[in-house]
């Protein structure tokens, strides 16, 4: 089967760059599932029902999220409704949502998806490889789910790469987010599992990660902080990864970057 997984999507730019390009990546690409990262959609920081309703709209299966979940507040109630909103797994016992859920695509093929969250140079969490040990126990590549997903929503490469050879040969893709760069690592792993560090962000990359970079330079360089960070509005780049797979294990055989729109260089993925 074929799996679209899209980066962090940033602000308006990033939003307006996935309603503009997703439809033609659908079309020439015809994946069997899409997902995306939605944790900054809402003005740079969350996201929200309706935002959530438009990227369904335009045939988005799952959104993840990440250390921004929370910064909407009507989130704590809409993730509970909402089946295909997930927050990272490794989060305490008790908080609200699902960090994994088993979807069911169009050509009827199971989707088995777990975000978690990292915690070198992030806020402390539970162990993401014990969570992702314990969420891989419920279902079997190739056997009780076509396809497995594994989102690492963490800073630190060293992290997501070990998690890339933790779950290696347990499902299908481990990608990176939360860095908002695109990495060139995208390679399958020894025991078939596609990777990428870091699939990049879906926003105007003429910005410090996706944010207008005047309030992060007086921040830098002077130490101050006076305004609110605000995302950058220019043309969005939309970032991320196509993944083949194998139907009769589940494992990788193709991973692609997908990069479209914007200031970076396009690589869209030829359709087979």
């Amino acid at each position: 089967m074929r799996a679209i997984y899209l980066g962090d999507v940033v602000g308006r730019s990033g939003r307006d760059a996935v309603t503009q390009h997703l439809p033609t990546l659908r079309a020439q690409l015809n994946p069997d599932f899409i997902a995306v990262n939605g944790e900054n959609a809402a003005g740079g920081f969350g996201i929200t029902q309706k935002i959530c309703e438009q990227f369904f709209a335009l045939g988005v299966d799952c959104v993840t999220t990440g250390n921004h979940v929370w910064d909407q507040s009507e989130t704590v109630s809409h993730i509970e409704r909402e089946p295909r909103l997930l927050r990272p797994a490794n989060f305490p016992p008790g908080t609200p949502g699902k960090g994994a859920n088993t979807f069911t695509t169009r050509t009827g093929k199971k989707v088995f998806v777990v975000q978690v969250m990292g915690r070198v140079f992030m806020e402390p969490l539970d162990d993401p490889f014990a969570s992702v040990q314990q969420e891989l126990a419920r279902v079997r590549l190739g056997t009780s789910v076509d396809f497995i997903l594994v989102d690492i929503h963490a800073e630190a490469t060293s992290e997501k790469a070990a998690m890339g050879h933790f779950a290696d040969g347990r499902a299908s893709l481990v990608a990176g987010t939360h860095s908002h760069v695109p990495t060139a690592d995208a390679q399958i792993l020894p025991k078939g599992t596609a990777f990428q560090c870091d699939l990049g962000m879906c926003g105007d990359y003429n910005s410090v990660i996706g944010m207008d970079p005047a309030e992060p330079l007086q921040r830098f360089t002077r130490k101050l902080s006076k305004a609110r960070f605000t995302p950058a509005e220019g043309e969005g780049t939309v970032c991320g990864v196509l993944v083949d797979t194998d139907p009769a294990t589940g494992l990788a055989t193709r991973i692609e970057p997908l990069r479209i729109g914007g200031r970076l260089k396009p690589s869209i993925p030829a359709a087979s």
